[in-house]
């Protein structure tokens, strides 16, 4: 198997078997994301206590590539600190500038299958969606 097909899968999966797609009654923090160009809209819901992201889900209606890209984000901080999230969003913003090194690429885990992103300027904003949605999220609630 190529890297890329594997990449293909992992993406592929992610969207039509996403994890965290659901609502999130417990949530004590929601944000809403758009990206304006596409459509693509989420809603995000995190569960947070003590700085600790305890649980997450997401809803809305997107992409393949913002679908996925939200399930990945989530499966990666879930249990993972407030200022984790946000190094985590970091190496992302790297990696879909096509500035990532490879220990960095390493650490975001399945988020590493969305790099050929970076080649596809047009679905950037649809990869960074919930990322930056997280972001405005954990910057509202410092």
């Amino acid at each position: 198997m190529t890297t890329d097909s594997f990449y293909g899968e992992v993406l592929a999966d992610h969207n039509l078997h996403p994890l965290h797609r659901h609502e999130l009654p417990c949530a004590t923090h929601c944000c809403k994301g758009l990206n304006p160009t596409c459509g693509d809209n989420i809603e995000l819901h995190l569960d947070i206590h003590d700085g600790v992201i305890t649980n997450g889900s997401f809803t809305g209606l997107g992409c393949a590539i913002s679908q996925a890209s939200s399930d990945i984000m989530l499966e990666l901080i879930i249990g993972k600190t407030l200022d984790e999230a946000r190094h985590y969003t970091e190496l992302f913003r790297k990696m879909i500038s096509g500035e990532i090194t490879d220990d960095e690429l390493e650490e975001l885990e399945e988020a590493g299958a969305l790099q050929h992103v970076s080649k596809m300027p047009a679905r950037v904003k649809c990869a960074l969606l919930s990322w930056n949605t997280m972001e405005k999220l954990l910057d509202e609630n410092k």
